[in-house]
């Protein structure tokens, strides 16, 4: 029940941050994909597989793999009509108790040129991310292995 829930509010909060920003989708061009950190409370190989369930989850990018000796989650493009969509994610451990995620989703679009990177997701996008991340956290942690 908590999961659906969850669910609904994250894809409708998700629609509303794009069509709130439809003004600024293909519209600006940029030669460096942006990137976002957020500091948890957690170690790397949970962040980590907590991000990669959430990459799968919201199919950002397809073949999601898992680095821990280089503390990665990448993904391959997913191309959809004239776009194409990936995600990276790094974590370093700052302490014994916290880690830094930086988290980069990278769009592209086709044209006459090629593909070029665009400016797509605003920094509140990227934090619905990161809270989406941090509940999936404690999903991973609560797990027995």
């Amino acid at each position: 029940m908590f999961k659906n829930k969850y669910l609904f509010f994250f894809s409708s909060f998700f629609i509303i941050s794009l069509i709130s920003c439809s003004h600024y989708i293909g519209g600006a061009v940029i030669s460096k994909p942006d990137e976002y950190s957020h500091v948890y409370e957690a170690k790397e190989k949970i962040v980590l597989r907590a991000v990669a369930s959430v990459f799968r989850e919201k199919d950002i990018g397809a073949n999601i793999t898992i680095d821990e000796k280089n503390h990665r989650v990448d993904s391959d493009y997913r191309e959809s009509g004239d776009w194409r969509t990936k995600a990276q994610a790094s974590v370093k451990q700052l302490n014994w108790k916290e880690c830094e995620l930086k988290l980069s989703v990278i769009s592209e679009k086709k044209t006459g040129k090629g593909w070029e990177m665009r400016h797509l997701l605003e920094k509140d996008q990227y934090n619905v991310f990161f809270r989406v991340i941090d509940l999936r956290i404690y999903e991973e942690m609560s797990k027995v292995e």
